[in-house]
């Protein structure tokens, strides 16, 4: 079996499942953000009272994180009040940052695990070996209350990285460039399993932005299998003396798409307006002009991703045309970047730092105005995403915002090597 059909049916209680089948799965964690408020609200409304298992739950305020309307404040009193009253101790607020990062963080996701959540981006648990997939917020309301939810098990596909990337290209590089090969709805409802000479060299974090994007690829989950960079990233972050079963597929298991990638000739890639597929090398759109440029989300607002932009930015100054917002992911990154330098040399460079969370991703401030031209780290380009429906997005690598920023127009970030 493949590692999706490995994990569900040890979720489901079966000895063996094969793709399509429909299984009856036992989520190891349920996460909700800021849409809380809606699965709280189901649940009210058909009279439940009573958690299948408290312990099993997760919320993270992320989105429009601090409120910032009278509607958005109300919404999170909901949250922070059901959190309360029924005793969810993994609860995050405000102040936490983004909710994939933050649980990776505090050690509530392990190799092995099943985890459903209200959010599509929920495949980037894949990073550390779990399931993550997104699911509706009624879909939440049913698990918290039973404990269990059916899933079609996927058939996989296997992409193999060899060689190593050039100068300038990073794994954002590769997800765009895979997305913009295969298509938005190229591994719709599939599993995909990284392997390949690549994967012991590739970070952790690098494997959370691989993780994260390959949902633009229309996937149901993705895995990176789990290795010594995995177990030296949890050590310390799980509870005491948990243990984890780290699960890999067989030697024989049936994959319906494989897929082999030379890192060595990929090269510094940007998503164009309006769709992620929209993929075209730097050199193509370089020299497009940009009024905002937006280093966040849970694809690129890790540490690592802050150290990338700030070590082309240290010394130099961002274009007095443009805006560069920095959104770290999580007060932990914050802090982190804060101790070493990185976040003073970003903002010495022009740049502007905001609180830990979703932030212009999400809609929540750095919006566009008609017109207006945006470089983003983020996963998502869709029309209207950050504001006017008449505002463009682009999306890349942190390195090649870096360079864009600098030069006010789409920029390759291999000039500033």
């Amino acid at each position: 079996m493949t590692i999706a059909e490995k994990i569900l049916s040890a979720k489901s209680g079966k000895s063996a499942v094969t793709p399509g089948e429909i299984v009856e799965a036992c989520p190891d964690l349920v996460m909700s953000h800021t849409a809380t408020w809606r699965s709280a609200s189901v649940m009210k409304r058909i009279g439940a009272t009573k958690l299948y298992d408290p312990e099993r739950l997760a919320i993270v305020l992320d989105h429009i994180s601090p409120a910032k309307t009278e509607k958005y404040a109300a919404d999170q009193q909901i949250s922070r009040n059901f959190a309360r009253e029924h005793g969810v101790r993994k609860f995050y607020d405000v102040d936490a940052g983004i909710a994939h990062l933050v649980l990776m963080e505090a050690g509530h996701v392990a190799p092995g695990d099943l985890i459903v959540g209200t959010d599509s981006h929920c495949t980037i648990y894949g990073s550390l070996g779990a399931l993550g997939t997104g699911i509706g917020y009624t879909e939440v309301t049913s698990v918290w209350l039973t404990g269990k939810l059916w899933m079609k098990v996927p058939e996989s596909v296997r992409i193999a990285l060899d060689g190593w990337f050039p100068g300038g290209v990073y794994a954002k590089d590769l997800m765009l460039y895979l997305i913009g090969k295969l298509g938005a709805d190229g591994c719709s409802y599939q599993s995909v399993e990284f392997y390949g000479s690549a994967i012991p060299e590739l970070s952790v974090s690098e494997r959370m932005t691989m993780a994260n994007l390959a949902m633009e690829m229309g996937v149901k989950c993705v895995f990176v299998p789990p290795d010594q960079k995995t177990a030296d990233y949890l050590q310390g972050r799980l509870p005491n003396a948990a243990r984890y079963q780290p699960v890999y597929a067989d030697a024989d298991a049936v994959y319906g798409q494989r897929i082999d990638v030379d890192l060595a000739q990929l090269e510094p890639m940007v998503a164009c307006p309006h769709e992620v597929e929209n993929t075209k090398p730097v050199g193509e759109v370089a020299g497009t002009h940009i009024d905002q440029a937006f280093l966040g989300s849970c694809a690129n607002a890790k540490y690592e991703d802050l150290v990338v932009a700030a070590k082309i930015l240290k010394g130099r100054r961002v274009h007095p045309g443009v805006r560069l917002i920095v959104t770290p992911g999580s007060k932990q990154i914050l802090l982190e970047a804060m101790n070493s330098g990185v976040l003073q040399a970003l903002l010495e460079a022009g740049g502007m730092v905001t609180n830990p969370g979703c932030g212009a991703c999400a809609g929540d401030g750095g919006m566009l105005a008609d017109g207006e031209v945006c470089l983003s780290t983020a996963n998502r380009n869709f029309l209207g995403r950050m504001g006017s429906g008449k505002s463009s997005i682009y999306l890349s690598s942190p390195a090649t915002l870096a360079a864009s920023a600098i030069k006010g127009a789409i920029a390759d970030p291999r000039e500033f090597a």
